[in-house]
């Protein structure tokens, strides 16, 4: 298990975990993410708690060579306050150990907070066949999604 504290006048840290499936996905549900394709193991998962209590999370779901990144989401009480930029700095240093070369994500409601942060848009022809092949790509979002990508260095 990874521990990052976050900030010093509270009690807010990251931690990777396999074991918060059932609160990660009652809070992606609240947000109205799937949680039906979700992987059986979370291991790829981070998540951000504040005094025990999950406010934020983030998955990455690995393909070959490419990552997606996945169930993005951040309690409303707690946005702007750089949590979901914590947490998608802590995907990107997940997908660098593990060499992989690019991260993809589908998007509806956030393309400028992901080109912020990085992410490029591309057309569906340009993802990789293993990310296609995802739940995710093949039948969870729907085909008006922006797909991002973004380059691991």
């Amino acid at each position: 298990m990874c521990i990052v504290k976050l900030y010093r006048r509270t009690n807010m840290e990251i931690i990777q975990t396999s074991t918060q499936k059932e609160a990660i996905q009652a809070l992606l549900l609240s947000e109205k993410l799937p949680v039906d394709d979700l992987p059986a193991s979370l291991e790829n998962f981070f998540t951000m708690v504040d005094n025990e209590e999950l406010i934020g999370v983030a998955g990455l779901e690995i393909y070959g060579s490419y990552g997606l990144l996945r169930s993005l989401v951040v309690l409303p009480s707690y946005r702007g306050l750089g949590i979901a930029g914590k947490l998608i700095g802590q995907i990107e240093s997940l997908a660098k150990t593990k060499g992989l070369a690019a991260l993809f994500l589908l998007t509806e409601t956030a393309p400028e907070y992901f080109a912020g942060k990085g992410f490029q848009q591309i057309s569906r022809e340009d993802v990789p066949e293993a990310v296609k092949a995802s739940s995710e790509f093949s039948h969870v979002c729907p085909v008006s999604a922006i797909v991002m990508k973004k380059s691991i260095d």
